[in-house]
């Protein structure tokens, strides 16, 4: 019998350092987890039993665990490498066949889809016309390189000093080509239909103590016959509400071919009359022109944000995790993917950062957790268990040839 147990410590041996020697192999390989050879005696079935006297007939191997620590995270050129930093894999798809990985090097194809160097998409929640996530709908993730649309203003905020040294002057002979008219003046882009920018003036005329009229031009065209508007100021300085109707409504026509006339509502809201020089504290309007897509990004919850050339910015979509409750019962399919297994579980699936999911790291990938170091060290103790093995099955050789020498 003590040839079986020899062989089978040879053949658990070999088993071992062919663990062993693929986790060396794929030391380098981003995402990859390393597994670990898990073995259980052997004994002869028995009907009648013979208590404790029973002597083993070997070893086996019970298992190769995958072990799912975190590997190393190492930072890349690449917006699209993203690595998992805590629990989750992600969610792939090949013509419908969903598998899961850990190697976050991604890239996008010729239509726009995120795909791996195996060309599985990358899954996720996309978003509708309003950019808003779909959460709970999944679907292939595709960045889509087609112009942001412009958006017409709407608001214009401004937050203004309005110098209460200064002199009274007529409204009626306001005249935007004379500065003598009006007191203080600023300017602001403001943006039509069709992404076309105008320059909007504003031109204030103090008309009274705490009173000011609000002249406008476009495109250094007056808007309108008279003012657009009053501010009232209490003594404190503060805008009288009560007073001043805001905001103010302002409908500028265009000529670009774009919906006219422009309308847009003009808010003064924190605007002041000090005892100081004329100042803009802002001046700030929510539309924009057209833009191109120059670059994105993955932030840590998954969202994918585009970044436009007119400065905007806009979700294109969210990257989901998947979690399993035996992440060890999945099936290893090779180019760093598994596939989902009865003894894995059913997926469960969310955003990054929720539940048990851990968060992502753009420009990053996850390096292998194979510890090279112990790895070499496992391998001579492979080699010495193997070399012990073959003494074994030497040592038994012997007495048997001992036993066929007697006469």
């Amino acid at each position: 019998m003590a040839f079986q147990h020899g062989l089978s410590g040879l053949n658990a041996a070999a088993k071992n350092l062919d663990v062993i020697g693929n986790n060396v192999a794929n030391s380098n390989t981003a995402g990859f987890k390393g597994s670990q050879a898990i073995f259980a005696d052997v004994y002869a079935a028995s009907l009648t039993g013979s208590g404790g006297t029973d002597i083993g007939i070997g070893t086996r191997l019970a298992m190769v665990a995958q072990q799912f620590t975190q590997g190393n995270i190492t930072t890349t050129n690449n917006p699209l490498d993203v690595a998992i930093n805590g629990s989750g894999f992600f969610r792939l798809s090949d013509n419908g066949a969903v598998t899961y990985s850990r190697n976050g090097q991604f890239h996008m194809d010729n239509q726009g889809y995120i795909i791996n160097t195996n060309n599985s998409r990358l899954t996720g929640y996309g978003v509708n016309a309003n950019g808003t996530i779909n959460a709970g709908v999944l679907t292939e993730l595709k960045i889509s390189t087609s112009d942001l649309a412009p958006q017409a203003t709407t608001e214009l905020n401004a937050v203004l000093n309005l110098d209460s040294r200064a002199s009274t002057l007529a409204a009626a002979t306001f005249n935007l080509s004379d500065p003598t008219t009006y007191n203080s003046s600023t300017s602001v882009s403001l943006y039509d239909t069709l992404g076309n920018p105008h320059t909007f003036s504003t031109y204030y005329v103090k008309t009274a103590p705490d009173v000011w009229e609000v002249f406008a031009a476009n495109d250094g065209v007056q808007v309108g016959a008279g003012s657009i508007g009053t501010l009232t100021f209490q003594p404190d300085g503060q805008i009288d509400t009560a007073a001043t109707v805001s905001p103010f409504p302002v409908s500028v026509p265009v000529t670009t071919g774009a919906v006219t006339p422009l309308t847009f509502d003009m808010i003064y809201s924190g605007t002041t009359q000090f005892g100081s020089v004329f100042s803009v504290n802002a001046l700030a309007q929510d539309g924009y022109t057209s833009g191109r897509l120059s670059g994105f990004s993955v932030a840590s919850d998954g969202t994918l944000q585009g970044r436009y050339t007119n400065g905007q910015a806009a979700t294109l979509g969210q990257v989901v995790l998947a979690n399993f409750a035996n992440p060890q019962g999945l099936q290893p399919s090779g180019n760093n993917v598994w596939t989902e297994t009865a003894d894995a579980g059913a997926a469960l699936i969310g955003a990054p950062n929720t539940g048990s999911l851990g968060v992502l790291q753009s420009s990053s990938i996850e390096d292998s957790n194979v510890d090279l170091t112990a790895e070499l060290v496992n391998m001579i103790t492979a080699q010495r268990v193997y070399q012990a093995n073959a003494q074994t099955i030497k040592a038994q050789d012997a007495v048997l040839q001992t036993l066929v020498n007697l006469r």
